[in-house]
């Protein structure tokens, strides 16, 4: 899978059941089974033992219930529990645990982050589509100030990922109280506030995020410049084009160009057609993509020459929408085959999600593809597409021999489910 493994299909049943027997293990032999009202209760409990206790029986018994109640244990006196509350807190909205290792060059790393930075690295399909409440929202901004280094990262990181999970936006108070962080006094904290703020499409932060780039830290001017693309207001293109040119290369010129290219400005057409050729495939894809959504046929059609000479297979990914979302026949076609490498397997997934439900016609077919990661890949990115109608073509899925299939269909179609309601 491109996100994350699925470890196992938990249905409702052997979820509850597993509580249950969680809950029963919790209690003396002699007692009748703790009840979850009980474990809440201890949340409040002045032993700090029982409390951390009460937060871990809560998580492993996957009881969203707890959510709110939880949320003030964010704030806790005691280190240990807050970083138990956070990262129980993030746990009732991710799809599946976040492995503590990821696979770099095909070699197993240990991940230096902690799980909220990994998990809001993982994007959006990596959570349920479900609402933030506002007491955890509220818990998640005060411990952004917490004397704790690690405290206050996982939070920031958190809140990202969780107020993101349904994509509504962040009340005007909380959005202005997560903008305050971009003038932390921790750098980390500051790059952090303007991923976040980029990823929930925060606008009251773009005066921030301008003065953001001229930062002393280079992973906060980079933060701030990606956030502005991704709020993506007219009023910051030129900002964003004068970084490009400053910059020319290196991970500031990138930022630059993909901020531009999601912004997707007719103005910045020029810029896009001068970096189609740039020595770091990085800018020539992030140009291909701008090209795509600002040009016309005729512009695209150059890319025609090209799909089949680029030695990097994320520019010739690039090329293949660029050419599909202009109409040229069999390109979705080819851009799906991407989905067979992993350094392109998220970006399809990412173009699928922008092309919309109008795909889905076309890439139905190949969710019965020979190779278990399209599959499953696929199956991914129709359950955030999808619609009703998308249950019947993952429906065969569930039962796929491969446990990732057969994970990401069910997945999928519980996504579908949640946001149809």
């Amino acid at each position: 899978m491109s996100q994350q493994s699925a470890v196992s299909l938990r249905g409702v049943t052997r979820r509850a059941f597993f509580a249950c027997a969680l809950l029963s293990m919790a209690a003396p032999s002699s007692a009748q089974p703790t009840k979850f009202e009980d474990v809440v209760r201890n949340l409040r409990n002045p032993d700090a033992k029982i409390r951390v206790s009460a937060v871990r029986l809560l998580r492993e018994a996957g009881y969203a219930e707890a959510i709110v109640p939880m949320a003030p244990l964010v704030g806790d006196p005691i280190n240990e529990i807050q970083l138990e509350a956070i990262d129980s807190e993030l746990a009732f909205f991710l799809v599946e645990p976040i492995p503590a290792k990821r696979r770099v060059a095909l070699v197993l790393e240990v991940r230096s982050e902690g799980p909220a930075a990994a998990a809001f690295e993982a994007g959006p399909m990596a959570t349920w589509p479900k609402a933030a409440p506002a007491e955890l929202i509220d818990s998640l901004l005060a411990a952004i100030d917490d004397e704790h280094k690690k405290v206050r990262l996982e939070a920031i990181y958190t809140l990202g990922v969780v107020a993101g999970a349904s994509r509504a936006p962040l009340p005007d108070a909380a959005a202005a109280r997560l903008a305050k962080a971009l003038d932390h006094y921790d750098p980390a904290i500051r790059a952090a506030a303007a991923r976040v703020v980029g990823r929930l499409k925060v606008t009251i932060a773009v005066d921030g995020l301008l003065k953001a780039i001229n930062d002393s830290s280079a992973a906060v001017r980079v933060a701030a410049i990606r956030a502005l693309g991704e709020i993506g207001e007219e009023r910051t293109v030129q900002t964003l084009t004068d970084q490009l040119l400053y910059y020319d290369k290196g991970e500031g010129a990138v930022a630059a160009i993909e901020a531009l290219a999601t912004v997707a400005h007719p103005s910045s057409l020029a810029v896009f057609s001068s970096r189609l050729h740039d020595r770091d495939p990085r800018q020539r894809r992030a140009a291909v993509e701008g090209l795509a959504r600002v040009g016309d046929k005729e512009a695209v059609s150059k890319l025609v020459f090209d799909v089949n000479q680029d030695d990097a297979t994320i520019v010739r990914a690039a090329m293949t929408y660029a050419l599909h979302r202009h109409g040229f026949a069999n390109y979705l076609t080819r851009m799906l085959d991407f989905l067979y490498y992993e350094d392109t397997a998220r970006q399809v997934q990412g173009y699928l999600a922008e092309l919309g439900p109008a795909i889905i016609p076309g890439v139905s077919p190949r969710v019965q593809d020979p190779d278990p990661g399209v599959r499953a890949r696929l199956a991914e990115a129709l359950g955030a597409i999808g619609d009703q109608s998308s249950i019947g073509i993952l429906t065969p899925l569930k039962q796929d021999s491969n446990r990732d299939v057969a994970a990401s269909a069910t997945h999928a179609i519980e996504r579908i489910k949640m946001t149809q309601k």
